[in-house]
């Protein structure tokens, strides 16, 4: 049985007349890693500090664990772990004197709980290195370690592969794949790295301007962004009856800039060129391809789909 561990209804954040977030509908099942996807200024970040608190909600309702309001949701916010932006940590301090400080200063019990998150973001073996001397992705992985030092059953993180080289970014991936996977936490992630972040969600949801577009599971999107032969021609309504009517074709899509993908056919591409081409239509390109997670976030911002 699922269990929605964060559930929003309208949330919405004005600064003055201007909605930064606007009556986002959104929810995050227990075990999921949910992959908010937008631009820069899409309003991932004021989503995100709305649910950990640091932002007050203009209107609409926010659920955590169940909890809705006042001392209830106080109390389930402890059971999060954040990480919005990298933390500040005294750059003569070790890791572990780092951590020991923060923990101390949060009240968490426990005097082994810095040496299992040091361990389990694999930052054990630091010994005195200081932080001033860590590598950007060692940052990062410190972030995180503070963010799981109260054992959150809820991490939510901004952008944090975000400046990280590439074998930084692979570290950081396995890390949350390990903690979804061997301790169920779940997981949510904002990012505007797309090609990352379709290797980390389960669920994704996608918003643009301070609206939510769409939630889409990753087994939906991975239907939607399938194999297709994709043609750009000069009226693309009066190609794709050219196509319904000599070629039966019905499972398509037109986007924006006159092209249309084709789903079915797909070893046919030298036929649909002769048919496209012999009812009066201007072929322009046609190429095989498969949809990938940034052409299916650019197209919905870009026009409407039909299909």
């Amino acid at each position: 049985m699922t269990q929605d561990v964060l559930v929003t209804h309208g949330l919405t954040k004005r600064y003055g007349n201007h909605p930064v977030v606007d009556r986002v509908n959104l929810t995050v099942e227990r075990g999921q890693i949910y992959g908010l996807v937008g631009r820069n200024g899409a309003g991932k970040t004021t989503l995100i500090r709305m649910v950990t608190g640091q932002s007050v909600p203009s209107d609409g309702e926010l659920s955590l664990f169940g909890a809705t309001g006042g001392k209830e949701l106080a109390a389930m916010r402890a059971r999060t772990g954040v990480m919005v932006e990298t933390p500040s940590f005294y750059p003569y301090l070790t890791a572990r004197q780092n951590l020991e400080y923060y923990r101390i200063q949060r009240g968490i019990p426990g005097d082994r709980v810095v040496d299992q998150v040091l361990e389990e973001v694999d930052l054990a073996n630091t010994g005195k290195k200081t932080f001033k001397n860590f590598s950007l992705g060692m940052k990062q992985r410190m972030g995180l370690a503070l963010a799981l030092m109260n054992r959150p059953d809820l991490l939510l993180l901004d952008e944090p592969i975000n400046g990280l080289d590439p074998e930084g970014i692979v570290e950081f991936r396995n890390l949350l794949l390990r903690l979804n996977q061997e301790h169920q936490t779940t997981i949510l992630i904002s990012s505007h790295i797309l090609p990352e972040l379709a290797n980390l969600a389960t669920c994704y949801g996608f918003i643009d301007n301070g609206v939510m577009l769409e939630e889409i599971t990753a087994q939906a999107l991975q239907e939607k962004c399938r194999a297709c032969i994709e043609v750009q021609v000069d009226d693309a309504s009066q190609a794709a009856l050219v196509l319904e009517k000599a070629l039966g074709m019905r499972d398509y899509e037109v986007l924006p800039g006159n092209i249309i993908r084709l789903y079915d056919c797909l070893d046919r591409s030298q036929e649909v060129a002769r048919v496209l081409v012999e009812g009066g239509a201007a072929l322009l390109s046609l190429e095989s391809r498969g949809a990938n997670l940034e052409d299916y976030f650019l197209s919905m911002i870009g026009g409407v789909r039909h299909a």
